[in-house]
């Protein structure tokens, strides 16, 4: 028996709630159970109690043994003395208040529903399974798992936001040099994305915005601070970047000592670091205000269109400064433009009109559906249950589930595990 089980049972009144008792035989009637404490204190928090007829409004504590008041040290804690109900699951010991009066107790465990328990037996008791309800999550209704993912997807916007909000913070609120980190990491994708991450930090926005219209400027910056112009060549589109590196560092004062190396191995050509960094800097060479025209958008068209970039005529012979390769132009494709859009675009739409007081989630909500599925290990597992993602905003969606609430046996707090207990 768990604690967070009997919360559960509180909240959602999952037990016979007619004809209540306390210890003390005196007649009690739930008028409101509380609202859920997830910090420091008692359990619920402005309960509201007819007990002997008299009302009470207070907050609730919840253990599984009326013992374990006293294990937890809540006698001598002041946030405990306005405790109106202590409701247990066994009850082995009265608990009393500093003026001896005894808190009223109410036992839970003759009281629970037995589907409710054998339910959560069922569910808990999984061993060596990829998730707790993989045997039945499949039989949950569409409302309910449509809902829910629709709330997944929003948390997963509020989990990023912690980010965004961190970047403004350091960037002292200027919005493009956020976006501008923000797609460098992401450019980078998984192998490279801290690497492209830290490559930003090292760069001052400002001087980005005065090196916009050169763009032999803006890729000597992102070639150098990555430091992949420190060997020599015979090629001059090398020696020029090269050339102009050196006198950027020199005018700046840039240095890249913090910026993490960056990895080739295992890695499709067309992702190479080389080919993103000189994406980028094409993007940016084009578009000299890329929040502000992000932020504008509403159509995921418009949004193909804005990072539809390629990189520089020199990479459509190679992968890297070397080698020479099979002439091709080095376009950002459809799918790399729908993890931007996943990943930088809409938590950053989320964020900024959320603090601009005009939240935005129909319009998020439409472009996210109309993204294709992400593929991934988490998608693919929820697949072979029959959980089908049919859109990016479902596999958003699943990622939350899987990271957030399966692999830390969050059933309880879950909207599917809630559906199976209820049966």
């Amino acid at each position: 028996m768990k604690e967070e089980f009997l919360h559960y049972v509180w909240m959602y009144k999952k037990f016979d709630v007619l004809n209540l008792q306390t210890t003390q035989q005196e007649p009690l009637q739930i008028i409101s159970g509380g609202r859920l404490n997830s910090n420091s204190g008692p359990d619920f928090f402005n309960g509201q109690l007819r007990i002997n007829q008299q009302l009470w409004v207070g907050n609730i504590e919840i253990h599984v043994k009326s013992s374990d008041w006293y294990v937890h040290g809540h006698e001598k804690d002041c946030t405990y003395d306005n405790v109106i109900l202590h409701v247990v699951y066994d009850h082995d010991t009265e608990i009393f208040r500093k003026d001896n009066s005894i808190i009223p107790t109410l036992v839970l465990k003759p009281l629970i529903k037995p589907s409710v328990f054998k339910n959560y037996q069922r569910l808990l008791s999984s061993k060596n399974a990829w998730i707790n309800c993989e045997k039945d999550c499949s039989n949950v209704s569409t409302f309910v798992l449509n809902n829910w993912f629709e709330r997944l997807y929003i948390e997963r916007l509020e989990r990023k936001s912690k980010m965004i909000e961190d970047l403004l913070k350091s960037s002292k609120n200027d919005w493009e040099a956020v976006l501008f980190k923000l797609l460098a990491r992401n450019f980078g994708l998984k192998v490279n994305g801290e690497s492209f991450f830290s490559l930003a930090h090292s760069i001052p926005y400002v001087i980005i915005r005065k090196s916009h219209t050169q763009l032999l400027t803006l890729e000597a910056l992102l070639f150098g601070q990555a430091g992949l112009l420190d060997d020599k060549s015979s090629a001059v589109y090398y020696n020029n970047l090269q050339k102009e590196y050196q006198f950027l560092k020199q005018k700046f004062g840039l240095n890249n000592y913090g910026v993490i190396p960056f990895q080739f191995f295992r890695l499709r050509p067309s992702n190479f670091p080389t080919i993103r960094l000189s994406q980028l800097a094409n993007l940016y060479h084009r578009e000299h205000a890329v929040f502000s025209k992000a932020m504008s958008l509403d159509k995921l068209s418009d949004f193909y269109k804005l990072f539809g970039t390629e990189a520089s005529l020199f990479w459509e012979s190679h992968f890297t400064f070397s080698k020479s390769s099979k002439q091709s132009k080095k376009q950002t494709t459809k799918t790399f433009m729908d993890l931007l859009i996943i990943n930088t675009v809409l938590p950053l739409k989320f964020y900024y009109t959320n603090q601009k007081g005009h939240s935005d989630h129909e319009n998020i909500f439409n472009i996210i559906k109309e993204i294709a599925s992400e593929k991934n290990t988490i998608v693919e597992g929820f697949g072979k249950l029959k959980l089908v993602s049919n859109s990016a905003m479902t596999s958003q969606a699943l990622i939350q589930l899987k990271t957030e609430y399966c692999d830390k046996n969050k059933c309880l707090k879950c909207a599917i595990g809630n559906s199976l207990l209820s049966k």
